[in-house]
């Protein structure tokens, strides 16, 4: 999982609430196991039109926001089914950091396994984030997670909270699997002892 620090990037406002997970990747793109390639079918039934041109009214095919990193979102992101697919296509895609007053659970938890960054705040704050968003190819945010603070393009400063533990994941990049070889000096000796006074297992 690629560490996450600061990331300056161009916010893209999404005025919608309760975007689920079907809405950020239709069931027809969860036949993969695989997290690449995802992000084409991001928000793919508001991006694409029927004959599969783009939709030129969606926020990510505008000009100023088809390198968007981050997304400011209206409440409830992330709500419906709790397929992993959802951050992936996200990460693909390139967003590194979802703000919004609210998430669904799941959704939120499945962020932070994945290297996104879930911020929740004030409702606003959120109004605040959106007016900077709305700027276009100025919508430049920078997020600072070992200071806790969203800064704007106008020097204005936000701080947010995050978990200690999921903090220090994302500054470190670990993910489940990340966490488990910190310790693979430990299950080595374990194994080796195990196998010394227990040979029959």
């Amino acid at each position: 999982m690629d560490t996450f620090t600061v990331l300056t990037g161009v916010a893209a406002p999404l005025r919608v609430v309760n975007v689920d997970t079907d809405m950020i990747i239709p069931k027809q793109y969860l036949k993969t196991i695989k997290r690449t390639g995802l992000g084409q079918g991001l928000f793919s039934e508001a991006r694409y039109n029927e004959d599969g041109t783009e939709n030129p009214e969606f926020v990510l095919n505008k000009p100023a926001y088809r390198n968007a990193k981050i997304l400011v979102a209206g409440d409830n992101f992330g709500c419906g089914s709790s397929r992993e697919h959802a951050p992936w296509a996200l990460l693909d895609f390139g967003i590194r950091c979802i703000i919004s007053t609210s998430f669904a659970d799941i959704f939120y938890n499945n962020c932070f396994k994945n290297g996104i960054l879930p911020i929740k705040v004030t409702p606003a704050e959120l109004e605040k984030l959106f007016d900077d968003a709305e700027r276009g190819a100025n919508a430049t945010l920078t997020i600072d997670i070992a200071t806790q603070e969203i800064r704007g393009p106008d020097g204005g400063v936000i701080r947010f909270e995050v978990d200690p533990f999921r903090k220090h994941c994302l500054i470190n990049g670990l993910d489940d699997i990340g966490l488990t070889m910190v310790k693979a000096d430990r299950i080595q000796t374990f194994e080796a002892k195990t196998a010394a006074t227990r040979p029959w297992l």
